[in-house]
């Protein structure tokens, strides 16, 4: 790549600069899908392999799960997908190993797949456990007039 070579291209990315354009980023987008047959299955794949900018649609009928990868924008797969006259939410689900509590009530849920609770937010751990305070307060060693059974 010669010294032509270099100008053209720091001249093309100032160019690009100027113009503002932000290249968008690879995004990995799930959803859950009420999927019943294979007919079903098809059509989510086609309707969601037409959205700009789409590369990839992987479909796992077990899970009800479709995850959408490329060039993508989330609100558009979703809007593509509930086109279908589908029931289609965004994947609630996340491995248990990445969240704080994953025995939180609002956590836990019977229906998601194996090692996987529902993603729930931060604050909803320190409030929200099934451990009462006072009862750990009432055994406490630091508390002078905590029950002494012994």
């Amino acid at each position: 790549m010669g010294v032509s070579g270099t100008l053209e291209y720091i001249s093309e990315l100032l160019s690009s600069v100027k113009k503002g354009k932000k290249k968008k980023q690879m995004q990995t987008v799930a959803l859950k899908v009420r999927m019943d047959c294979e007919g079903c299955e098809r059509k989510m794949k086609s309707v969601l392999s037409g959205v700009k900018g789409a590369k990839s649609v992987d479909v796992d009928m077990k899970q009800q799960k479709v995850t959408v990868t490329g060039y993508v924008d989330p609100k558009k797969v979703l809007e593509a997908a509930k086109a279908t006259k589908k029931k289609v939410e965004m994947w609630p689900y996340v491995p248990y190993t990445l969240v704080a509590n994953p025995y939180v009530a609002q956590a836990y849920d019977k229906k998601a797949p194996p090692n996987h609770v529902r993603a729930v937010p931060v604050t909803a751990t320190i409030t929200e456990t099934t451990m009462d305070d006072g009862y750990t307060a009432m055994f406490s060693d630091e508390n002078p007039n905590a029950c002494s059974v012994m």
